[in-house]
């Protein structure tokens, strides 16, 4: 399994000068996020981190120098990572299609390392981290539930549904569907959509697809955290990283 991970954003809701390092390498007790993603991952296994680089990609470069991880980590650089994480998500079609299953994720998440055993151990070959303690508002990405089926997936759904949950960030897929994602992706970069987030392409896969090819892994009550806003890092320090088990 080849984990592929989104990390070329401007990170400009942060409120920070145009020369803050990428999201990806904020710390937290004196680690990058980088460094915990690299250390939990190599803690299984995975192949392989592909990650997808763009704003201040050097600094990305020079840390990956510093942990050694050449051997495990390379980059694809997406020149147009401006126009949104979609187009970041394009940049990595090729992996995609790589013939192995595929871990996505968002690069900007401090997480319990029990998340990513959970979805890496699931006998779900294409499963969303769900996260039940849904954090009110528009700006949780949602899981959206009838029965064990998921109905939609998205800021702002639009099916009937009976159940919904905050999605963590990460993805699993099976070789097959990794090699589709291109083919959802797209239309967005094909039609000038590269304004929309990636997830849309995502969630027209998901409705295309059969019922239960994608389930849901429910992760409620562990840590984690996606660092958007500047409280959103905050809150990180103070009260989601004592929560974490010790790093591999």
């Amino acid at each position: 399994m080849k984990a592929l991970m989104l990390a070329a954003g401007l990170g400009s809701r942060l409120g920070k000068a145009r020369n803050f390092p990428p999201k990806v390498l904020m710390q937290f007790g004196g680690v990058s996020l980088l460094e915990r993603h690299i250390r939990i991952l190599r803690s299984f296994d995975i192949s392989e981190l592909v990650i997808g680089v763009g704003y201040n990609k050097d600094m990305i470069h020079l840390e990956l120098e510093r942990l050694e991880a050449g051997n495990f980590v390379r980059t694809i650089e997406n020149p147009d990572f401006a126009k949104g994480a979609i187009t970041t998500l394009w940049a990595l079609r090729e992996v995609c299609c790589s013939g192995e299953s595929i871990l996505m994720m968002d690069g900007d998440v401090l997480y319990d390392q029990r998340l990513m055993a959970r979805l890496i151990d699931s006998p779900h070959e294409n499963c969303f981290l769900f996260d039940s303690n849904i954090e009110p508002g528009e700006e949780p990405v949602k899981l959206c539930l009838s029965g064990k089926t998921i109905v939609d997936f998205g800021k702002h759904p639009t099916v009937p549904h009976d159940r919904v949950g905050e999605w963590v960030g990460f993805t699993r897929f099976s070789a097959i569907q990794a090699a589709r994602i291109p083919l959802f992706v797209a239309p967005y970069i094909d039609n000038a959509g590269t304004d929309q987030i990636y997830e849309v392409a995502i969630r027209d896969q998901l409705i295309a697809s059969a019922e239960n090819i994608f389930r849901i892994v429910d992760i409620t009550g562990h840590s984690w955290i996606e660092i958007d806003f500047q409280q959103d890092a905050e809150l990180a320090e103070r009260e989601i990283l004592p929560e974490l088990l010790p790093l591999p």
